[in-house]
């Protein structure tokens, strides 16, 4: 009896280990193929892709591949160095961990929609200060350039908030609209267990609910880059 419960544990954790460094990876490649510049700043799908792999994993697992992302994206494609590592596993780290953290305590389509949405007014109230703090030792440290924190400030309205509102936005919605199917689709590929997310995934007013609150966030998402753009 010990020798199964302890098989099935070791069997379980090497699942899970496997799932979050393959979610990790996922979400690394979307960073390369899928980036969207808006300004000085760059928008990619990473935290969705690593939000659906907390709502099935936890929040730890989603700060842990938060970490790992941040991380690959440091030692290969990244220019701003230090400053963008933190900055990039901060704003993951927040955004997956409070959608999750929620979506653990209402396992239902309340804490599927909710989730995501606080996570979106959390991570965007982080990063601002952030931004304000970071930016200007970023700014003279990589590119010598000399920018104060008031100037980052005067940003915040036309740049900084809109941004991080419709990355998040985005990211929210996209989590929104692809957990219960990649759940579905993990479960029956033996990366989760039998829990909730063994359940068929099938239309009805829920679902149609959720997708039409993702599909308003990303039209709203969608907007504000357009704007920011012009």
């Amino acid at each position: 009896m010990k020798t199964s419960t302890g098989k099935n544990k070791n069997r379980k954790m090497t699942e899970t280990a496997v799932g979050i460094a393959m979610f990790a990876a996922l979400a690394y490649g979307v960073t390369l193929v899928f980036p969207i510049p808006v300004s000085f700043l760059t928008f990619d799908a990473k935290d969705a892709v690593i939000t659906v792999a907390s709502f099935v994993y936890g929040p730890l697992a989603g700060v842990i591949m938060s970490l790992l992302t941040a991380l690959l994206e440091l030692f290969t494609v990244s220019g701003t160095g230090l400053y963008g590592f933190i900055m990039n596993f901060v704003s993951s780290a927040v955004f997956a961990a409070t959608a999750s953290g929620i979506y653990k305590l209402w396992r239902n389509p309340r804490g599927a929609v909710l989730g995501p949405v606080l996570a979106v007014f959390t991570m965007t109230g982080i990063m601002l200060p952030m931004n304000i703090w970071i930016t200007p030792v970023y700014m003279t440290t990589l590119t010598g350039s000399t920018v104060t924190q008031a100037e980052v400030i005067a940003m915040i309205r036309t740049l900084l908030f809109p941004f991080n509102l419709a990355k998040g936005l985005l990211n929210a919605a996209l989590a929104m609209l692809l957990y219960k199917p990649l759940s579905v689709a993990l479960s029956r590929a033996g990366f989760v267990g039998r829990g909730e997310e063994k359940k068929s995934f099938s239309w009805n007013r829920t679902t149609l609910f959720i997708s039409l609150a993702a599909l308003l966030m990303i039209a709203v998402a969608v907007t504000l880059f357009v704007l920011l753009n012009k």
